[in-house]
């Protein structure tokens, strides 16, 4: 970590006001990151949350951000008010429909060659996207023109997060002897029985994971639930029957057995998800991680109001699922539906857990190639690096 040389103007700005846990700031610093090193070009990142940043990446902890730190390559900023006057970027990035501020709004269209105006939107699979990516927003009062970039799964979209070597880093952890085991080990988990289940859990608050629990403590084969800490732990530690959880707890049920993890920066959670058979995730980045992971996943949604969200879990559901035999299909589909909230009439999260676990092995396979046929496509990186391209080369 090192101080930032000031009032050099970045080729990558990016914004990011932090709402709620992790998610917002998880994909930004993954993709400043991966702008840094891939580009080679300098990268700005502002964030109104200093403490959340300094959470999943510790060299921040060294300061405020006032006059800038260089991590990874990037330069951090703490985005507080008044905001300074400083160059804004070749190509300046709203992340998540968060406004700039006025005063970088201004230094944009004083400048003779504007900046790419970028909002990243949020990752759906909703056939809605299509029609809105690279669409156009001329600023009402200021000569600056906003485009907007989805991310999704298909070519008509932004694509994904990943960075050139995740899959080898990923496929050399799982073969290396010093790789998954060594990762267990150091946990202590290495001395459980050979078919013992690893499932991660990383999720919201949850206070129905009782049913799960007792379906995990009576079932047929044993469970080490690895939870590294999180909103979900209060509830863990409910269903667990116990006033409260700290990290490097473990608890035995029956054939449950968990085990509370401490925080992880990415790169440990990469590394957490590449050593389950099972991982529950929330939210967008850890959701797109597990995907890249290639080993079978459990969605829990971010809610919205009015239950919007579950048109965008239906929506990834159809494409995930497309072409699986109806009854792999079906159980995973039920799985994901009770733990969201949304099973009906449906069975509940015990017996859900009973059609899922039958097809564990199924899926495992179905994972790895919804992983390859994602890895086909170009990652959001290089498409977003392309669309900034043609419009810096746009006439007008």
């Amino acid at each position: 970590m090192v101080l930032a040389q000031l009032h050099t103007r970045p080729a990558w700005e990016i914004f990011c006001q932090v709402v709620d846990n992790f998610g917002d700031i998880g994909v930004c610093w993954r993709l400043a990151c991966d702008l840094a090193r891939r580009e080679g070009a300098p990268v700005r990142l502002w964030v109104d949350d200093w403490a959340v940043l300094c959470r999943i990446c510790p060299s921040a902890a060294g300061g405020d951000g006032g006059h800038g730190l260089m991590v990874e390559g990037v330069e951090l900023r703490h985005w507080v008010e008044p905001f300074p006057v400083l160059t804004p970027g070749e190509v300046v990035i709203e992340a998540f429909a968060c406004e700039l501020p006025d005063a970088h709004l201004q230094s944009m269209a004083r400048l003779a060659v504007k900046p790419v105006w970028i909002n990243l939107e949020y990752l759906s699979a909703e056939d809605w996207v299509a029609g809105c990516h690279g669409l156009a927003s001329p600023h009402p009062r200021l000569p600056l023109v906003k485009h907007f970039f989805f991310p999704g799964f298909d070519a008509v979209s932004g694509g994904l997060l990943r960075e050139p070597d995740l899959l080898a880093r990923r496929d050399t952890f799982v073969a290396a002897p010093a790789g998954r085991r060594a990762w267990l080990a150091a946990r202590g988990l290495d001395r459980l029985s050979d078919d013992t289940l690893f499932v991660s859990l990383f999720a919201y608050a949850h206070p129905a994971l009782g049913a799960l629990f007792a379906a995990w403590q009576a079932g047929p084969r044993p469970v080490a639930l690895l939870v590294p800490e999180s909103r979900v732990l209060g509830d863990v530690a409910q269903a667990l029957g116990l006033p409260g959880l700290r990290v490097g707890a473990s608890v035995t049920r029956g054939r449950l057995s968990v085990f509370v993890l401490p925080f992880t920066d990415q790169a440990g959670y990469d590394a957490l998800l590449w050593s389950c058979a099972l991982n529950f995730v929330r939210g967008e980045d850890s959701f797109v991680r597990a995907q890249w992971a290639g080993r079978p996943f459990v969605w829990q949604i971010y809610p919205q109001a009015e239950d919007s969200h579950r048109d965008k879990l239906e929506a990834f559901l159809a494409r995930y699922c497309a072409g699986w035999p109806a009854g792999e299909a079906e159980a995973l589909a039920g799985f994901w539906r009770a733990w969201n909230g949304f099973g009906g009439d449906g069975p509940g999260l015990g017996e859900a857990w009973s059609r899922l676990a039958a097809v564990l092995p199924a899926l495992d396979a179905h994972a790895q190639r919804w992983c390859e046929g994602q890895a086909a496509q170009p990652d959001l990186v290089s498409r977003l690096t392309e669309f900034c391209f043609h419009i810096k080369g746009a006439p007008g």
